[in-house]
């Protein structure tokens, strides 16, 4: 049997505890850790049959749990630190929506798990889904362009509006939400967006002053197509209307008809947000008279799994991208694409403005370029200056040794003239010497021969 890949689960939240379900059930995972500040992962782990081990601080569960995958399903403000944490340990990453809250945060983490030869899988959850891979398979087939209408208001309380109101510290509803749908819309056109921009308002007192809890988005393609999207959180949330999904298109429309999800008490129901029950089709080819030539479609979805099977599947798709290494260029891409659309739909609505992907792509095309330029410039100057440097270095080393002569050339004369007189003086003493010990031998032996008789 193969090795189990081991799983630290981080966050024990809504979407945390469905996916720990998920990998729970899923045999081919073990969970090595539960983490969370809170009493979420105790609850979590009773309900798992309180096997796994538990963690209240990330960065110990990491070290101590040397997990091969770690699942993020924390606040967004935490996710590209948790991410580049993970990637660095050494293991895969599944990370919910969205990947950063910025684009930057996002391209740092992708290029991380490029780096590392590690997965990462974001969570987008509506790509999993049977009945919206149908939804968007039935707009591709209405022509060009498209008008995309999609809308997930929530009228929340309890403990549901303490949870949006810490999503609200780092971003706002179309963003937290927005880049499922704006995904959604992308894989629809097939194209590429030219233009963003933003309406929203802040309706309470109890989140921050430069947040806001409603925001519509509205989207241009380059194709001519359209979209929109509307989302807003709290307890003055109408429920009306609530729920929207629909595409129109030259030769018709498609429409989510969730009856039952869209009813108005299942407005802040996380499990109702994914239902689609059933699809409507309508053709929009008539008669001569006008009359349509073709009834509308019904499609039943009734047999769609629900949010935890969902996760499920999720996760099996993490699976096999981790065994059979899957290449997830193109995910990656998508999910740093969805960001900067509602990036840029939150930035339009600060400043008032509507934010033009062209502009927007020719400044940061010329500031590239001036980065390349300077670069160059600078690669230049580096090479200009080697052999100046070298020359330096020469001059240097030429001066230093004309320093060390100077120095010896200045230096008194007397002391080596002086010794070498001393030799030479002893020289000619030594000379002289032996000069009279032989002149005097010479006359030692002169007077030792004996003398001539007359």
């Amino acid at each position: 049997m193969a090795k189990k890949i081991r799983v630290l689960v981080v966050g024990c939240g809504n979407m945390g505890k469905s996916h720990a379900l998920a990998f729970h059930n899923i045999k081919e995972f073990d969970i090595c850790g539960l983490v969370a500040r809170g009493e979420s992962k105790a609850a979590l782990n009773k309900e798992l049959g309180g096997k796994y081990q538990l963690f209240d601080d990330y960065d110990a569960a990491l070290a101590t749990a040397k997990p091969d995958a770690v699942c993020i399903s924390t606040y967004p403000d935490t996710h590209e630190e948790y991410a580049l944490k993970a990637l660095k340990a050494g293991a895969h990453v599944f990370l919910e929506k969205p990947v950063a809250p910025t684009v930057a945060g996002c391209e740092r983490v992708v290029a991380a798990a490029q780096k590392a030869n590690k997965k990462l899988v974001v969570g987008y959850i509506l790509r999993h889904h049977p009945s919206w891979t149908r939804f968007v398979s039935e707009a591709q087939k209405l022509g060009k362009p498209l008008v995309m209408r999609m809308n997930l208001n929530q009228q929340s309380k309890g403990a549901m509006w303490t949870t949006h109101k810490n999503l609200m510290n780092s971003m706002s509803p179309i963003v937290d939400c927005g880049v499922h749908y704006v995904d959604m819309m992308c894989l629809m056109t097939q194209s590429r967006p030219i233009s963003v921009s933003a309406i929203g308002a802040r309706l309470s007192d109890e989140i921050g002053k430069d947040m806001y809890n409603y925001g519509q988005l509205q989207v241009r393609f380059e194709d001519g197509s359209v979209g929109w999207y509307e989302a807003g959180w709290g307890p003055m949330a109408s429920t009306k209307a609530f729920f929207v999904k629909d595409v129109w298109g030259p030769k018709g429309s498609v429409t989510i008809t969730a009856q039952n999800a869209s009813d108005e008490s299942q407005s802040d129901n996380v499990d109702a947000h994914t239902k689609t029950e059933q699809i409507r089709v309508h053709h929009a080819a008539q008669d001569k008279n006008n009359e349509f030539i073709k009834k509308d479609d019904w499609i039943s979805t009734g047999d769609e799994p629900d949010h935890n099977g969902l996760c499920e599947r999720e996760q099996r798709y993490f699976l096999d991208a981790i065994v059979k290494d899957v290449d997830l260029s193109k995910h990656m891409e998508d999910a740093i694409n969805s960001l900067k659309i509602v990036l840029a739909a939150d930035e339009s609505f600060r400043k008032g403005k509507t934010i033009d992907f062209a502009k927007s792509s020719k400044k940061a095309a010329k500031k590239a370029e001036k980065a390349v330029k300077a670069e160059k410039k600078a690669a230049k100057a580096a090479k200009a200056e080697k052999p100046a440097k070298k020359a330096e270095k020469v001059v240097k080393k030429a001066a230093k040794s004309v320093t060390k002569k100077a120095k010896v050339e200045s230096k008194p004369a007397a002391k080596p003239v002086t010794k070498k007189a001393k030799v030479e003086s002893k020289v000619v003493a030594e000379k002289k010497a032996v000069k009279t010990a032989v002149k005097a031998g010479k006359k030692a032996d002169k007077a030792a021969k004996p003398k001539k008789k007359a």
